[in-house]
């Protein structure tokens, strides 16, 4: 029988209260027909998360940088691999709990729309093509596509959709996109993600879309994402979201309406306690039973597929000892440092190992920046510091010098920033390591920063690093800035007065090595921006308007400081192009690089990615690449 077919039979042996109770994403046990209790809610997006020890890659947005969908793959196995030897041995326990199972609830490709939203670095930045590309790729990874008859890992494309804050909007926020925005960019990638990579499930977001919660609208879920799109999978909602219904949208009148109205539009499991509701919801003619058939079948065609019934799932078999074993821990390594963006070098990169070296700045031996959010329990932190300390064979001494955002006081603080000045006059180079971090910019209720609920009001460097900035170029040093974020942050003076300027987002456990490769030259960068790094605040539009007018490089009508797929390498690589598609790469410099080839199509309306390939070049090397327009599906 087909995993259809074998759920289909399963659930018809079902009462009806059983059947509602495994649309919860804490299903209980039904020991009658030996079926366990299983916790639906995981979360992966840059590793295995929330459940202790695990290879942690650098944050999405990071790998993003790296313009490298193949690496992305990879990064889904790995990932995978390590949630399958998690769950084999929770299993030895009974039920699995939350964050124990193997469906997880990533990749986020939501667009990156304004550099202010809290949650941007969760994404893969702010173009639908290069979105696409990366979650279908990180999707494929995570199932296992084409490995075996069973699902590896599920997947969830996340927050479906028109979905990039203001957070503290979430809750209530109806959004009216034009036809044109709203699929050549909210809903772009989700299209693409689903026919090239098939994944198991999507979430609905929090908002409304003309008017109809995103986890209760037929439009979104039944029109566009079964009928247009062509999904097979489950829809879950985000946690709460249904709630939402009758206590925000105020569109149900309360929670059994708002529990029935879900279900209705297609949304078969519910993060939340908004399901609890579901007996009085039929009870009161609301919902029918073969509409809970309908949505307990396919939950269990996914269990299934899983291999969570037979004995014969090759997956089982994963032992626990790959969890961040050498391989992994390398290749996260490996990651990081293709996620590095070189914005500008004057010539003084890579650095001399045998130069004097002060590591400057509130990121500097920072663990936090190393795992943004989202985020497992690495056994080893290795920061900037540490990084440049096990590189570098000169001196290498550290200083904060400020705090992140709090403006210097007198005393203690005062004496931070001396320190910070004394050991800059001391070295023969300055790496100037400053910017944001998770406290900063982040989801509603997960960051620090509860006057923005998670978003930033500007995108400038906080003033209290501006101050130590502007003393540390006094002194007349070579200057490396660093800057540490998971979005876009105005970096005109560090343009226009350092010696270089790298842009390192968030970059995993082992951030300050992969770093420290790139610094000294044992690795060339090869990253590129993901997302614009606007020159100001005031170059954007408001934040709560969901037009793409003026937003992102495909509509942006200014001058920013360093436009989407910028980046350089310690080489010289020319680009000929033969014709629309060819390109013939050579390297005239004196590195061996990696490099991504960006294809790029411009009209009269915007410009666009509709192709891009990672490659590598050996000092003197030329070869042809074939970047196919691949938006055309």
């Amino acid at each position: 029988m087909t995993f259809k077919e074998r759920a289909k039979e399963l659930v018809a042996q079902m009462t009806l209260p059983e059947k509602l109770s495994q649309m919860r994403y804490d299903a209980p046990a039904i020991p009658r027909l030996g079926i366990p209790g299983y916790n639906w809610w995981n979360e992966c997006l840059h590793g295995v998360a929330r459940s202790g020890r695990a290879t942690v890659f650098p944050q999405a947005i990071a790998m993003a940088a790296s313009f490298d969908d193949e690496m992305m793959e990879k990064v889904g196995d790995i990932i995978s691999t390590e949630g399958r030897a998690k769950y084999n041995e929770y299993r030895k326990f009974g039920d699995t709990g939350i964050y124990q199972g193997i469906n997880f609830f990533a990749p986020n490709i939501n667009i990156f729309r304004d550099p202010r939203w809290g949650r941007g670095h969760e994404t893969y930045g702010e173009d639908p093509f290069l979105t696409a590309k990366m979650g279908t790729g990180f999707v494929n990874g995570l199932q296992g596509k084409g490995k075996s008859k069973y699902r590896k890992a599920d997947a969830t494309l996340k927050h479906y959709a028109v979905h990039s804050g203001p957070e503290d909007l979430r809750h209530t926020f109806d959004v009216y996109p034009s036809e044109r925005d709203l699929n050549e960019t909210y809903l772009w990638a989700f299209r693409y993600c689903i026919k090239h990579s098939d994944p198991s499930c999507v979430m609905g977001a929090y908002n409304r879309v003309y008017g109809e919660p995103c986890c209760g609208s037929p439009f979104l879920l039944e029109e566009k994402l079964r009928k247009e799109f062509g999904f097979d999978g489950y829809v879950v909602s985000d946690c709460g979201a249904i709630c939402d219904f009758n206590e925000n949208h105020k569109v149900t009148e309360n929670a059994a309406e708002s529990a029935a109205l879900a279900v209705n539009s297609g949304c078969e499991l519910n993060c939340g306690s908004a399901y609890q509701w579901l007996k009085t919801s039929v009870a009161l003619g609301l919902l029918s039973e073969e509409t809970v058939t309908r949505a307990v079948e396919r939950l269990f065609e996914a269990r299934i597929r899983l291999g969570q019934f037979d004995s014969d799932c090759e997956y089982d078999s994963i032992p626990y000892d790959v969890i961040e074993c050498e391989e992994h821990v390398a290749y996260s390594r490996k990651v990081a440092a293709d996620s590095m963006v070189l914005l500008k070098n004057d010539g003084i990169l890579p650095l001399d190992p045998k130069l004097n070296v002060a590591v400057i700045g509130p990121n500097a031996d920072d663990r936090s920046i190393l795992l943004a959010n989202y985020a497992g329990t690495p056994s080893e932190y290795v920061t900037i510091l540490e990084g440049i300390k096990e590189a570098c064979e000169g001196k290498v001494v550290g200083a904060v010098g400020c705090h992140s955002y709090k403006l210097q006081g007198k005393g203690f603080d005062a004496s931070t920033m001396t320190d910070a000045l004394i050991t800059a006059k001391e070295a023969d180079v300055v790496v100037l390591v400053m910017g944001l971090n998770p406290s900063m910019e982040g989801e509603q209720g997960d960051a620090f920063n509860n006057s923005a609920d998670g978003d930033k009001f500007d995108i400038e460097l906080p003033e209290s690093q501006r101050i130590l900035y502007k003393d540390i170029l006094k002194l007349g040093k070579p200057v490396v800035f660093v800057n540490v974020s998971g979005s876009a942050v105005a970096l005109g003076d560090q343009n226009e007065n350092c010696n270089a300027v790298i842009q390192c987002f968030y970059p995993g456990a082992q951030g300050g090595r992969a770093l420290a490769d790139v610094l000294f030259g044992k690795v060339s960068p090869s990253g590129r921006l993901p997302v614009t790094f606007y020159a100001s605040t005031d170059d954007l539009p408001p934040f709560e308007d969901y037009s793409m007018d003026n937003r992102t490089y495909r509509y942006f009508k200014g001058t920013p400081t360093y436009a989407f797929g910028h980046g350089l390498t310690y080489s010289k690589i020319t680009e000929e192009w033969l014709d629309e598609e060819t390109v013939k790469l050579t390297n005239c410099g004196k590195f061996d690089t990696a490099y991504s080839v960006l294809r790029f199509v411009e009209t009269e309306e915007e410009k666009r990615l509709v192709g891009f390939k990672k490659v590598f070049l050996k000092v003197g090397e030329s070869i042809t690449v074939k970047v196919e327009d691949e938006t055309k599906f």
